[in-house]
């Protein structure tokens, strides 16, 4: 049966602090066991920024369930600074930083092209040859990394397992039946990006799982989704784990794919109006894999709560906090970042 994980981008935001999302006295230390309560997979986004440590990497794995699922981005070192080009050593590093002590709960790969990169058929299809398709040849990739991980490069697997991988693109130039059947031809999964118009929206399926990013469908990183709207993603998935085409797809390639179930993961990042968890959460019950949007977590489940956590908790979003999270100038200032 294909497995589907509906998730969020990250978990260390602020403004979910104090009783938005995380509970009011809930340490900060506990906001990633918190959070993997109330979905099934979180997507790692501080390894797109610099390389994270193996300490960090067990501390999260073993933060969260038996069944917990995590993504990993990938640097944009390799991404954006090195645009693809000359990667091998930097990739080595990548998946030497411990990466691998995410063990059984390592899962699909995230490699995110910048805005100003076009479709290079050569280019791709060299970058999709250097990467490691098992936890194995991860490993062994990783013994060829550089002086800068010479003290702390952690080089073995505790099992084989096979790694996958996804690609999101942000130029317009991608938009080709040349490059559907690249990534067909290679196993890469083809991000489907809900960027509010602003970069491609592609529903090709490319591989045996569908990868979702849902950034806003009207303002980019703030709109929440209407229920609506999420009816509307849920019949994606739906399709997509039975084998079908969604209704009025949007497809760059000449035909679809063969007809076979895919695994689904689905990550909202429109985190600016703290929107992302309550729509996962609200997505996960419209397919039946989650509770009612707005019932928390059992604080008897993680590992570490030190201080009680307040019954008055409030769950449900408010407009009114996201007006005054996202006049923060300070929150301003956290989105110029990429995601």
């Amino acid at each position: 049966m294909p497995d589907i994980r509906i998730g969020i981008s990250g978990w260390r935001y602020p403004p979910w602090r104090g009783g938005t999302f995380y509970p009011r006295g809930l340490p900060q230390r506990d906001e990633l066991a918190y959070a993997a309560r109330a979905v099934r997979t979180i997507e790692i986004n501080g390894s797109f920024y610099s390389l994270q440590t193996p300490a960090s990497y067990a501390a999260w794995r073993d933060a969260t369930p038996d069944d917990f699922v995590f993504a990993v981005k990938g640097p944009r070192y390799i991404t954006h600074l090195k645009r693809l080009r000359n990667i091998r050593v930097p990739l080595a590093n990548f998946f030497a930083s411990g990466v691998l002590r995410l063990g059984e709960k390592f899962g699909p790969l995230l490699w995110q092209l910048p805005p100003n990169l076009p479709f290079d058929p050569a280019r791709l299809a060299a970058f999709f040859d250097l990467l490691p398709r098992s936890t194995d040849a991860a490993a062994a990739l990783a013994r060829h990394h550089d002086h800068h991980l010479r003290h702390r490069a952690w080089l073995r697997t505790d099992a084989s397992r096979p790694l996958r991988h996804a690609l999101e693109v942000r130029h317009p130039s991608f938009a080709h039946p040349e490059f559907v059947a690249l990534l067909r031809a290679h196993h890469i999964a083809l991000v489907v990006a809900d960027t509010a118009g602003k970069w491609p929206f592609l529903e090709d399926v490319t591989s045996d799982f569908v990868y979702v990013r849902l950034h806003g469908d009207e303002e980019l990183y703030a709109s929440g989704y209407t229920d609506a709207a999420l009816t509307r993603w849920a019949a994606k998935i739906k399709a997509w784990t039975h084998s079908r085409t969604p209704a009025h797809a949007r497809l760059a390639g000449a035909r679809p794919r063969a007809a076979a179930p895919a695994d689904v993961f689905v990550y909202f990042d429109n985190d600016v109006k703290v929107r992302a968890p309550f729509d996962a959460m609200t997505l996960a019950h419209k397919l039946h894999l989650g509770p009612a949007p707005g019932t928390p977590p059992d604080p008897a489940t993680i590992a570490e709560v030190p201080r009680p956590i307040r019954a008055d908790a409030r769950w449900r979003f408010t407009t009114t906090a996201a007006n005054a999270i996202t006049k923060s100038p300070v929150r301003r200032a956290a989105r110029a970042r990429a995601n």
